[in-house]
């Protein structure tokens, strides 16, 4: 049996109060001056660390692009044939040692060009690490500083 209320039911009042959820408790955080920087300066970390990832990426790729040329100038079996270069926009030919040799020495400058944004990354995810653990500390579930994964 129903009791009429409303225009609905007694009994369907109850059971949509119980499913209903009421709006989550959001404390009141008093933002200052200080904890805006802090929050500023991780937005500005995070993105240039999304910024050095990319590069990082882009730098392995030539890398990559350079072992498989040496790979494929060591299977060559004429020494005396000529191997063109780019240096800039031109096209320089060497034999096949110099431009062994010139392939060695880029990957080896590119190499070190990956190091040094692989510590870039390094240092900017410990202040990232540090800064996470303030602002959690002071906002809680109230911030969100994860990145999204889509």
């Amino acid at each position: 049996m129903c009791v009429q209320r409303r225009g609905h039911c007694a009994v369907e009042e109850v059971k949509m109060a119980a499913t209903v959820k009421g709006p989550v408790a959001v404390e009141d955080v008093n933002v200052t001056f200080e904890d805006q920087q802090k929050i500023n300066k991780f937005a500005r970390n995070t993105s240039r660390m999304t910024e050095l990832k990319s590069e990082i990426e882009a730098k392995k790729k030539s890398l990559q692009n350079l072992q498989d040329a040496s790979d494929d100038l060591m299977m060559l079996d004429d020494d005396l044939l000529l191997i063109p270069y780019q240096i800039g926009d031109v096209f320089i030919s060497h034999t096949q040692e110099e431009t062994q040799e010139m392939l060695e020495s880029a990957k080896e400058a590119l190499e070190q060009e990956v190091r040094g944004l692989e510590e870039q990354v390094s240092a900017i995810q410990q202040v990232l690490g540090d800064l996470k653990v303030q602002l959690y500390a002071k906002f809680g579930n109230n911030i969100n500083l994860e990145a999204d994964e889509s």
